[in-house]
């Protein structure tokens, strides 16, 4: 799995296992990604079931498509200003 982003359900079923009482670092080198990164999971998706992850993370890509549209939204009035301030 190295080099690719795991889907909800491969996160949870890491988790799953961790909770089991699997070691972090087994976990890490069986699944191809850091121990700092299995501490994240279980910070971000510990406790959650595969459809409370899902909503999860479709929440923040709607909350990043909607800071990314304030932002242009934002540099265009910006520049709406700035053109209008300037002396004909």
């Amino acid at each position: 799995m190295f080099g690719t982003a795991l889907t909800e359900e491969q996160i949870i079923a890491v988790l799953k296992e961790h909770e089991a009482g699997a070691k972090t670092a087994d976990l890490a080198r069986k699944h191809g990604v850091s121990e700092a990164t299995i501490y994240n999971w279980k910070a971000k998706f510990g406790g959650m079931d595969v459809s409370e992850a899902k909503r999860l993370r479709a929440l923040e890509d709607e909350n990043a498509k909607l800071k990314k549209l304030l932002a242009e939204q934002m540099l265009d009035a910006a520049a709406l200003r700035e053109l209008l301030s300037k002396k004909w």
